[in-house]
């Protein structure tokens, strides 16, 4: 079954085919879909944004589609800058430019007041519906420099408690075993896979 993931960014929609790898699983993400507009995240929590995402291309679509909201939380930020992760230094904010922000906040904080965790939520819905949300967490901590080349985002800042390195510097097989959108998204495709067996049913 085709799956419509709803986002547009490369760096993420990869990262979520390869959790959702399957046989009978054919993800698509919006960039095979030009004509559908863009969803405003204006969502009070991340499970409010992540619905609204599924729901609204779902019904525009009539496919079963996927969508997740996360973001970075950081407690010496009162859990900034959670659903404003992605624009947290701005409307034209980079990945270079929310960390740097982010750096400077946390500029003169010692290790024990630099605890995080990233969250992610992800929806499932139909045409019909949603069909289902779950959540993934991934506890840890901001470093004082980046660290790593891999992934995106704030990867390069934020030191996993279970591995004790920066999700940049953990190869893409290990952060997707690992990673709050990893937990979210393996949940998710139990999801999906009894949608599929449902319908086949049917």
């Amino acid at each position: 079954m085709e799956v419509l993931v709803s986002t547009r960014n490369d760096d993420k929609f990869l990262e979520i085919n390869r959790i959702l790898k399957d046989a009978r699983i054919k993800a698509l993400s919006l960039n095979d879909f030009p004509g559908t507009p863009k969803v405003k995240e204006d969502g009070k929590t991340f499970s409010d944004n992540a619905c609204k995402k599924a729901l609204k291309i779902a019904r525009i679509t009539k496919r079963l589609t996927v969508a997740d909201d996360s973001g970075l939380e950081v407690s010496a930020l009162d859990n900034a800058p959670g659903i404003y992760s992605a624009r947290f230094s701005g409307s034209k904010a980079t990945y270079a430019s929310n960390n740097k922000k982010l750096l400077r906040l946390l500029k003169d904080l010692p290790k024990s007041r630099r605890k995080a965790r990233f969250v992610c939520c992800v929806a499932v819905a139909d045409a019909n519906g949603i069909v289902g949300v779950v959540e993934g967490i991934c506890r840890g901590m901001i470093t004082t420099a980046e660290k790593g080349k891999n992934g995106f985002g704030y990867d390069p800042l934020f030191i996993c408690n279970e591995c004790n390195k920066t999700f940049a510097q953990l190869s893409p097989a290990i952060k997707n075993k690992l990673s709050h959108r990893a937990k979210a998204f393996a949940k998710a495709k139990k999801m999906i896979l009894k949608y599929i067996e449902k319908e086949d049913k049917e």
